[in-house]
């Protein structure tokens, strides 16, 4: 082994830049290796300028830093590059130029440190012939085989603190304030805040609400002389017998995304309640800024777990969190089926013991 390259793909999130530091500095004092960081993805593997060296001075000082110096991108899938072309969108593979990218760069292992979906694309390449390490990331905490991904502890304490800022100006002004949070398929995120911060009503992909039932909740708490409400709500909510909201956005990607389940859930409270009715939209403030502690060092030891796979020649494998212990293990296992929050589990069922409704 002479030469690992290492890429952060899908989603930003806080922490990808302790595992480059880990992975690197771990490289340079337990093995002879070159690491080439790959920019922007995959998709850096695809362009003639889409790596750079990566060195202990180039990694000095990032451990802090939001984001990810190498870039990233969730539309990069070398087995599925969508173009324009006069008008039409076309799909084609270029699997066998990226396989063909790492040979002329001669570089004998690649890390992916990515969530479900990179994961996904990694297994591909892994059984095509290329030495795979993935390392878990995602702030929804949504990948199977490891107990819990880095990033999603800084995410949740950062909508627990949009959450305490809220309460006070709800209880000042006697308002319903609902809080959109991210979570398309998974609502740990929601749920976790909604807990920590108090939330009266939690809605998550896993449960589908009623919005009678969410209004009866709040209405309940008036009758017990509470003039404001906190309603915790995944973007991936949605309603008995509907769909998630999604909004087409302008772009030639053409890509519909999730988002509006707050705004349109204000809009449903307001004619059935009698309190003023607010949304906050959290967005991508929850990906950024520095991440905590907890997340920092998670992140160190996964970036150093990566390494000693790929000195162990363990390859096709992905660095998990089992108790208190990092393992190995096979990739295949981690994208199989998302880890959604369980609707009978010890996290739902508190909230249930504390009066927190579902609306269900």
């Amino acid at each position: 082994m002479r030469r690992v390259g290492v890429l952060t793909a899908g989603g930003d999130c806080p922490g990808l830049n302790a595992v480059i530091r880990a992975f690197v500095r771990t490289a340079e004092a337990q093995y002879d290796w070159e690491i080439l960081g790959i920019l922007d993805g995959f998709e850096g593997l695809l362009i003639p300028d889409g790596t750079r060296p990566l060195t202990g001075d180039d990694v000095r000082g990032i451990l802090t830093r939001g984001g990810t110096i190498l870039g990233t991108s969730n539309r990069g899938n070398p087995f599925a590059v969508r173009s324009l072309v006069d008008g039409e969108e076309r799909v084609t593979d270029q699997s066998a130029e990226v396989i063909a990218r790492l040979k002329e760069l001669e570089i004998g292992a690649l890390v992916v440190i990515g969530g479900d979906g990179s994961m996904r694309i990694a297994l591909r390449f892994q059984q095509l012939g290329v030495p795979i390490v993935g390392v878990p990331k995602t702030i929804d905490n949504d990948l199977a085989a490891t107990d819990v991904t880095f990033g999603f502890d800084t995410a949740v304490a950062t909508a627990t603190d949009a959450i305490d800022r809220l309460r006070s100006t709800a209880e000042a002004h006697h308002r319903v304030m609902i809080v959109e949070v991210m979570g398309r398929d998974a609502g740990w995120i929601a749920l976790e805040a909604g807990l920590a911060g108090g939330g009266d009503v939690i809605l998550i992909p896993e449960i589908p609400f009623r919005v009678d039932r969410v209004a009866r909740a709040i209405e309940q708490r008036s009758s017990r002389g509470r003039t404001f409400s906190i309603v915790v709500v995944a973007e991936g909510a949605f309603p008995v017998g509907g769909q998630p909201i999604t909004q087409k956005r302008p772009g030639p990607d053409r890509f519909v995304r999730l988002g509006g389940v707050g705004v349109w859930l204000a809009e449903e409270l307001a004619q059935r309640i009698r309190y003023e009715v607010r949304a906050t939209v959290l967005g991508h403030v929850q990906r950024g800024g520095t991440p905590t502690a907890f997340d920092r060092v998670l992140a160190t030891r996964l970036g150093c777990a990566a390494a000693w796979l790929v000195g162990q020649g363990d390859f096709g494998k992905m660095v998990a969190v089992r108790g208190a212990e990092i393992v190995p293990v096979a990739i295949e296992d981690c994208v199989r089926i998302p880890k959604l929050v369980p609707p009978a589990g010890d996290r739902v069922m508190t909230a249930r013991h504390l009066g927190i409704s579902f609306g269900d």
